[in-house]
């Protein structure tokens, strides 16, 4: 095994330990992905539930935001019940999404930290150039997820 290897290895049972601590601490595991977006929802709900006793928001007001969170907790409740996995498949195609721009920043990275050259025909080429300060933080280049 190399050094790499160890340390790699070392690192991922550190972070499965801190994880497993920090569990054990809160007490609770995390809920299905429905039962997190109820708890989401409510704790949404119970901040805008209580900005309306700001000073600016008068009483009309108030009672129209209140109204409006009524209504969509009363909308999503029932979509919640009937449908938990629509949020599996949510949550599974978000991490797909993550994993897809991970592999495409990570390739770029580290093409760019290794100094290796772009080929002259390469749409990529020109990507990798630093551009004006008029263009914005973005590279303008496309990344291919296919």
């Amino acid at each position: 095994m190399s050094d790499s290897d160890a340390w790699a290895e070392a690192c991922a049972e550190d972070l499965k330990a801190e994880q497993a601590r920090r569990r054990a601490q809160r007490a609770t595991e995390p809920g299905s992905p429905a039962e997190e977006f109820r708890k989401l929802f409510e704790a949404v709900a119970d901040k805008v539930s209580d900005g309306l006793g700001h000073p600016l928001l008068g009483g009309q007001a108030a009672q129209t935001v209140q109204q409006f969170v009524n209504q969509a907790k009363a909308a999503v409740e029932p979509v919640i019940e009937r449908n938990p996995q629509v949020f599996d498949h949510l949550a599974a195609a978000g991490s797909e999404l993550l994993a897809a721009y991970r592999s495409a920043v990570e390739a770029h990275e580290s093409r760019w930290t290794r100094g290796e050259a772009v080929p002259q025909d390469d749409p990529r080429r020109d990507a990798d150039r630093p551009r004006g300060d008029d263009e914005g933080p973005g590279t303008g280049q496309h990344i291919d997820l296919d």
